[in-house]
């Protein structure tokens, strides 16, 4: 029985490892433009020219700060000054660094119990907030976390003259078992997306 749950165990490991390996790759690929002229950075209250909409894209995620986890890499850039986050719209992309603040929120409530706040503790927050100008119609999306080896793609429809946003809020990974609650020490388990305050993904 015991063979069988290590096997089974391995298995596992191997396809996480593999689905990590995928993402990567994916992200890798959605960095680089393969086209060009789908969409501009608004700057400031730039009117919007005919035929074209804006969209603001707004993300956020939380990280522990620098050399929490002794034994993470180097390499990573959690807890760093600058977070990237990629964003691919049609084959047009462009990668975002983002300054971290440093984010503290209690980790006991008011009667002493442990915070359900995803966000309790001391880490750093990145806040992306990007206009875009880009043609009235329908878009695909791509989100990534290239430091989080996480992506998603979405299809949203945008009309010529109006303003939307976008905004991908993160859903974290949970403590083991009694507690469940939702961390960001554990990091991203996946994002909800939502127009204009509605959830489509």
């Amino acid at each position: 029985m015991r063979y069988y749950m290590s096997l089974f165990s391995i298995i596992l490991s191997i396809t996480a490892l593999a689905g990590c390996a995928a993402t990567s790759r994916e992200i890798q690929s959605k960095s680089q433009s393969e086209k060009a002229g789908i969409f501009s950075e608004a700057k400031g209250d730039d009117p919007i020219p005919m035929g074209f909409a804006a969209l603001t894209i707004k993300a956020n995620i939380k990280t522990h700060v620098e050399g929490y986890y002794i034994l993470e890499s180097r390499e990573s850039l959690h807890g760093r000054e600058r977070h990237p986050f990629v964003v691919d719209i049609d084959g047009q992309a462009v990668r975002w660094e983002v300054d971290g603040t440093r984010d503290i929120k209690q980790a006991y409530d008011a009667d002493g119990k442990t915070s359900r706040d995803p966000e309790a503790r001391v880490g750093l927050k990145y806040i992306l907030e990007r206009k875009v100008l880009l043609s009235a119609g329908t878009h695909k999306i791509f989100f990534g976390l290239p430091e989080d080896k996480y992506s998603i793609e979405v299809e949203v429809s945008v009309k010529e003259g109006e303003t939307g946003t976008l905004e991908f809020e993160p859903i974290y990974r949970t403590k083991r078992i009694p507690t469940r609650i939702p961390t960001f020490l554990k990091g991203v388990d996946k994002y909800e997306v939502f127009l204009n305050g509605k959830q489509i993904s």
